[in-house]
């Protein structure tokens, strides 16, 4: 069963970014790429602005992969 989601508007912005890291790991996950420190970061202390989806840091070899699946897919 899912967890309720708040619906306050910082929460929301909260959510929406869980939804897109979500996203964005699923994508990379089908390409063979993981990022190990996605997470999703408010950036101010009232969280009512924006949240922000942290990629966190990746080797050389997984940045050189994601720019493959990244050139692959915007020269189709």
């Amino acid at each position: 069963m899912p967890i309720p989601r708040s619906t306050t508007p910082a929460q929301r912005k909260i959510n929406e970014a869980l939804d897109a890291r979500d996203a964005l790991a699923t994508a990379l996950t089908r390409a063979g790429i993981q990022l190990p420190a996605m997470d999703v970061r408010t950036p101010y202390p009232d969280e009512s602005r924006y949240a922000l989806v942290h990629l966190g840091l990746c080797s050389a070899p997984v940045a050189h992969a994601l720019a493959e699946v990244i050139t692959r897919g915007a020269s189709r």
